[in-house]
């Protein structure tokens, strides 16, 4: 009989707070066991979970005692959120916790695909020697694209900014008096494409969104432009990238989410043979450290709501 069922995994001294108040049930391996969580959901009056957990009516129909749900991330895709809204359970992201985290994998990964020079190590050990064809290009000089500016495009725009690019973002929900304008170049989407060396993608999924960077859009950014989406799958046409960078049509592109989660071999596959591509398994906003201040904040967060009614 646990108070609190955390599905995924979570940082074990916030774990360790929540257990010395509560009890708690840490079971990682509940995501990929649905019934079984339906089973035990009875008792608990919070839940805890990241992306993979599926938070929908049915399994909210399991949990008759449930008051709130805490997300181990941002995004709030796998959480029915009107659903919970209607029965009253509270839903807590970590906003703000992973900002950094993805702001560092999208600078990681713009400077790897521009430089191009870090996968060719069977290559320099085997004395080849392949000095002129991994001649790359610098991040210094070249234009940043952000579509979406919010909290972790502005964190990705003082660095690239840094690194003495220039910024030019996409926002139509900002006003143009909005001072984060003052870090960036005001665009609109298409002229962005056109005119953007990286391009990194920081808007949710909605029907507006999805399938946003499509074949069409794609055709419009220069051709050794590159494409970065930590932000949401379902917003990139994952065959039409695949054909853009088989054909030479783009210069390189890193994905860290994908339209199904987990990629499974089968759906992987559609990116076979694609040069300049990097895949990550949704772990852009994971690190040690913001796994330890997300699994921090929704602890909190929990613990204020059943000892306190809300969370502070």
């Amino acid at each position: 009989m646990s108070t609190i069922i955390v599905t995924e995994f979570m940082d074990e001294a916030a774990v360790a707070r929540l257990s010395d108040r509560h009890d708690t049930l840490y079971d990682p391996a509940l995501v990929d066991d649905p019934a079984r969580l339906a089973g035990l959901l009875p008792s608990a009056r919070a839940l805890i979970v990241r992306n993979r957990t599926q938070v929908r009516p049915a399994l909210l129909a399991a949990g008759p005692n449930l008051e709130a749900v805490g997300r181990l991330g941002v995004g709030l895709d796998n959480i029915d959120v009107a659903a919970c809204k209607d029965r009253g359970i509270a839903v807590y992201p970590a906003t703000g916790a992973n900002d950094l985290a993805v702001a560092e994998w999208v600078i990681a990964s713009t400077l790897i695909l521009l430089r191009g020079a870090y996968a060719a190590t069977a290559e320099v050990i085997a004395g080849t020697w392949p000095r002129q064809r991994l001649m790359g290009r610098e991040a210094s000089g070249r234009v940043m694209g952000l579509v979406g500016f919010g909290a972790i495009a502005r964190e990705v725009a003082q660095r690239a900014r840094a690194l003495g690019m220039e910024v030019i973002a996409y926002d139509p929900f900002l006003s143009d008096t909005d001072p984060c304008w003052s870090m960036a170049r005001r665009h609109g989407l298409e002229p962005l494409l056109r005119e953007a060396d990286v391009i990194s993608l920081h808007v949710p999924l909605t029907d507006e969104t999805r399938n946003l960077i499509d074949d069409l859009r794609l055709r419009r950014m220069r051709p050794d432009a590159i494409l970065l989406n930590a932000a949401r799958g379902g917003v990139v046409d994952e065959p039409a990238l695949a054909a853009a960078l088989r054909e030479g049509r783009l210069g390189g592109a890193a994905l860290d989410v994908f339209d199904e989660e987990p990629l499974t071999a089968q759906r992987g596959a559609v990116f076979s043979g694609c040069p300049n591509l990097i895949l990550t398994p949704h772990i852009a906003g994971v690190t040690q450290e913001s796994n330890r201040r997300v699994s921090d904040l929704i602890a909190t967060r929990i613990l204020d709501h059943l000892e306190n009614g809300k969370a502070g």
